[in-house]
């Protein structure tokens, strides 16, 4: 395996650039992009990045020019649709729709001693769209109104409050973990295939709670099926204004479900660019504003040199966070 791996960056050190320079000229003779444009979601329908993803996906296609086809392919918290994406034809013409746990799922194949899905170095950040914290919600016929009465119950009862998740070392998965490491909680974690499912385990009463975005549970809350007990932000959500942070509630710790665009890192810079153009109209198109903040989120856009230094911060937190946590079969 280690031979491998040798082999790998060594074709990668020479064939990466070849390659660039390759698609490179081949941009410059025609006009990009010439065909529908396959944006993956590495997660199912319902959840977070699908319903990001769908409007964006609409957006950039009008300013592009051509469809942008919605791929949803789950499994392994993400990992699978994200290193499909990594190991694609740098050509522009597959694009990455991921959540924040892109940083975490390689750190994770570490403490898990696997093979690697995938690295980080094989993508190249494009823009960031949303970065919501996530919720903590039950449902709304549970016997727990607030947080305190939450906590005091698993407190009481150590490992028989469960909580579903779209995989281990997800973006619904870390923040209960870091709930639990603050506060010394022990529940027992369900994974599931992405946030739709988990969601819907939820309301089946199948598990006792989760942390999510707002767009994957804030229409259930409003119709009455689920309850909010607190968020992961650092203030009150326009969305939520009377859920309290869990910074407020005397729990210092905060994490954002962010959704953004990447490409093959060996994409030429004339394809990220218009990729870049056509993801800042959609990040601004009326009908993108209108879908988000229906579904319970808002834009926040970031790209360039701004979303790298993101990526990278989040990376760093991440791995120190995955190594507290260790290994979760």
């Amino acid at each position: 395996m280690k031979a491998r791996s040798i082999k790998q960056g060594i074709c990668s050190v020479v064939f990466g650039p070849l390659m660039a320079l390759v698609y490179s000229f081949a941009f410059a003779q025609t006009a990009y992009p010439t065909r529908p444009i396959t944006m993956i979601v590495p997660f199912p329908p319902a959840g977070v990045a699908d319903i990001v993803a769908r409007p964006i996906a609409q957006a950039m296609g009008r300013d592009l020019g051509q469809t942008v086809v919605i791929e949803n392919k789950a499994g392994a918290g993400g990992g699978i649709g994200m290193a499909q994406a990594a190991r694609a034809e740098p050509n522009g013409y597959t694009v990455l729709m991921a959540l924040s746990s892109i940083v975490v799922v390689p750190e994770a194949d570490k403490v898990l001693n696997r093979p690697e899905m995938y690295q980080l170095s094989q993508l190249k950040a494009i823009a960031r769209f949303t970065a919501d914290p996530t919720i903590l919600v039950v449902k709304a016929d549970s016997p727990w109104k607030t947080y305190a009465q939450f906590m005091a119950y698993v407190g009481a009862n150590p490992a028989r409050v469960s909580f579903g998740s779209s995989g281990n070392y997800g973006s619904m998965h870390i923040p209960m973990e870091q709930l639990k490491v603050a506060t010394g909680a022990t529940m027992l974690h369900v994974p599931y295939t992405g946030a739709g499912p988990a969601v819907t385990a939820l309301l089946a009463g199948q598990v006792d709670a989760l942390s999510t975005g707002p767009s994957s549970v804030v229409q259930q809350i409003q119709a009455g099926k689920l309850r909010a007990l607190a968020h992961w932000g650092t203030g009150r959500l326009a969305v939520l204004p009377d859920v309290p942070s869990l910074t407020e509630l005397g729990v210092p710790i905060t994490y954002a479900q962010w959704a953004g665009l990447f490409v093959p890192a060996q994409v030429p810079q004339p394809i990220v660019d218009r990729l870049r153009a056509a993801a800042r109209f959609a990040a601004t198109d009326p009908a993108t504003v209108r879908a988000l903040t229906a579904a319970g989120t808002e834009i926040q856009y970031l790209d360039g040199a701004d979303f790298d230094q993101y990526v990278k911060t989040e990376s760093a937190d991440m791995q120190k966070l995955v190594q507290i946590i260790g290994k979760v079969e």
